[in-house]
């Protein structure tokens, strides 16, 4: 169905017990005008009260909200089942930690309601970690062009239903957020002016396991299309860049690269919270 002004927002949520009440709050908190929706909170091989908490939170909700429950883990299968059951055409994307502003979801709606391909993402805010090195991290990767000048739609993006269409069935792959992004042009891509607030993961060890992960999942796009890479528009920082950025904050630069330099050392690189 393609309502011009309506969107299906579809909640992978694999064990999320811990922050998926504050994520449904603020999508039911937002300002739709006349804009419609509905949630689809796909519980993918929880152990906890995931799909409890959405079912409760479904009962009160002033718009429909589905649960959808598999014993299959994996956020790519969640998407799969979240696609399948959506109503409408424009889709938008939400990692069950995310949490809205209040016109984040009507923004994404309304520049999406165009005929032609689109993507679009908010601004995103880092939440305060507890962990010193993390907050130091965070502050000093938020700085960075990729995140300060894009869409990059970590966490949070959208697609209307003609953009929907550049890709059939969800791939296997690691990195689904860079996947759907470099389907579009940079001049097909939206980056609104409504945020949301996007947790790291906690602690050195696991930024850099989150790191290598987040390397792999480029890599593995890379090899598998290639073609895709065209369309990408990260801006280097260049020496110069480095430089002021780690005169600026010189404890934030020092745990960027301890990071980024651990990362090149063997170890795991499989998913964590770690929040």
């Amino acid at each position: 169905m393609n309502t011009p002004l309506a969107a299906s927002v579809i909640v992978p949520a694999h064990n999320e017990a811990a922050y998926l009440g504050d994520c449904l709050n603020a999508v039911l908190a937002s300002d739709l005008g006349h804009a419609q929706i509905e949630i689809l909170v796909v519980a993918n091989g929880c152990t906890d009260s995931t799909a409890r908490i959405a079912r409760d939170i479904g009962v009160r909700a002033p718009v429909p909200l589905h649960v959808i429950e598999t014993p299959q883990g994996g956020k790519l299968h969640a998407l799969r089942l979240g696609d399948e059951a959506a109503l409408y055409g424009t889709r938008i994307y939400l990692d069950a930690d995310v949490v809205v502003s209040h016109g984040l979801i009507a923004e994404l709606i309304s520049v999406l309601a165009v005929e032609v391909p689109r993507y679009a993402s908010g601004v995103p805010r880092i939440a305060r970690a507890r962990d010193v090195v993390t907050r130091a991290y965070a502050r000093f990767w938020q700085t960075l062009p990729f995140v300060q000048q894009n869409a990059p739609g970590f966490g949070a993006f959208a697609v209307n239903g003609a953009g929907r269409a550049r890709w059939g069935n969800w791939p296997d792959i690691i990195s689904d957020d860079t996947f759907v992004r470099l389907q579009f042009t940079p001049k097909e891509r939206v980056r609104v002016e409504h945020t949301y607030c996007w947790p790291m993961v906690e602690g050195f060890a696991n930024l850099v396991r989150v790191r290598r992960r987040q390397d792999r999942g480029v890599a593995e796009i890379a090899e598998r299309y290639p073609q895709l890479l065209t369309n990408d528009d990260k801006d280097g920082l260049g020496v110069g860049g480095i430089v002021r950025r780690a005169f600026r904050d010189p404890i934030g630069f020092m745990a960027y690269i301890g990071v980024a330099l651990a990362t090149k050392l063997p170890g795991r690189g499989g998913w964590v919270r770690g929040r």
